[in-house]
């Protein structure tokens, strides 16, 4: 596919790089960052071995932020491909309350892109003591949670040094999915699709970008909004709406389709937009029917995914079926992620260093 060429951002008022370049810059490296992932394949498909022979009644996802919000996919490829119930587990019950949990018969999966947040290596530290077998995902060699856990699985993102995270994100589910595939004996099949993936991201990445440019421009007005997804594309409706929040300084909620008629959908109006994500899959028709009390609200609707065209939209973002409507989330979280970049850039944020936050580390 052809690449287009984007107008340059904005050069920083205060010198420097241009606002947002590395948040950019880095959201076009994923495509990368996913082939180098896929290079560490023999290393998921043993580990997968192992958990499969423990036969784990539990499946517990601990993570913050964007690792959180890859918790949430989680839950679904887990139930999906090995059918093994997953749940993103307290941290707080753990480490703040010293619960007396049994963890003798789960697999712990604690998500951190550095590698280093106190209070994720304190819970693995304590489930470990308590019987579980707990694996480390992260992007940081040689980091504390590698030294807490049983076992450790690398991202291969590499460094990553904007404050919102993306490449680290899409990895994460990328890592998920095959490691929860292996479990379930299809572990070939998934890191093919995966490839895929990789592939098709980067023939829609630029094309996407120049789609979103005029779209972004239209909401320099906006202070909140919502994010809806249903299924398996929660997790991207939770990851959208934190990459407006700490991008944009917008105060936006992510909600499933059905949540949102029980009681959010009463805030919405001309001024309070709404991001849907649509993807085809069996949670399609909820996700329709919320796009219709949304605008019936007379609430401005942004629809990407997969099945953006079949939301009754102001605007539409799609992007390519995934080879496994499994795989959907890693190519329908993009859209959000351009749309928040260029956001930032029209309202002249710096996306790199968004106001009170820190990089915990550069992953590597």
């Amino acid at each position: 596919m052809e690449k287009l060429v984007s107008s340059p951002s904005p050069v920083s008022p205060l010198g420097g790089h241009l606002l947002g370049e590395i948040f950019a810059r880095e959201i076009h490296e994923q495509p990368e960052a996913l082939r180098r992932l896929l290079e560490h394949e023999d290393d998921y498909a043993a580990l997968a071995r192992v958990i499969d022979e423990r036969a784990p009644a539990l499946i517990r996802l601990v993570g913050h932020g964007s690792s959180d919000n890859a918790a949430t996919y989680g839950v679904y490829a887990f139930g999906l491909l090995p059918r093994l119930t997953a749940v993103r587990d307290s941290i707080s019950l753990s480490v703040y309350y010293d619960a007396a949990l049994d963890f003798s018969s789960s697999v712990v999966l604690a998500l951190s892109q550095s590698g280093r947040t106190p209070d994720v290596v304190e819970y693995v530290k304590r489930a470990r003591a308590r019987g579980a077998f707990t694996v480390a995902l992260t992007n940081g060699s040689g980091s504390e949670l590698e030294q807490a856990a049983d076992a450790t699985l690398p991202l291969a993102a590499g460094p990553e040094f904007a404050v919102a995270a993306t490449k680290t994100y899409l990895n994460q589910l990328a890592a998920i999915a095959l490691l929860a595939g292996g479990i379930a004996g299809r572990g070939p099949e998934l890191a093919d699709g995966l490839r895929a993936t990789a592939d098709l991201l980067s023939q829609s990445l630029y094309p996407l970008e120049a789609a979103v440019r005029p779209v972004a421009t239209s909401f320099a007005y906006v202070g909140r909004m919502y994010a809806i997804g249903r299924g398996l594309e929660f997790a991207t409706a939770r990851e959208v709406a934190l990459k407006l929040t700490e991008s944009c300084r917008i105060a936006a909620g992510p909600l499933t389709a059905t949540d949102l008629a029980h009681g959010p959908v009463a805030a919405l109006d001309s001024l309070f937009p709404v991001w849907t994500i649509a993807s085809r899959d069996e949670s399609l028709p909820a996700v329709i029917e919320a796009a219709t009390r949304v605008r019936d609200a007379g609430a401005t609707i942004v629809a990407s995914g997969s099945a953006a065209g079949e939301i009754d939209a102001s605007y539409t973002l799609p992007v390519p079926v995934a080879p496994s409507p499994l795989l959907a989330p890693l190519l329908s979280v993009v859209p959000g992620q351009l749309f928040a970049a260029t956001l930032a850039q029209v309202k002249g944020y710096d996306a790199d260093k968004p106001v009170g936050l820190n990089k915990v580390t550069i992953a590597r």
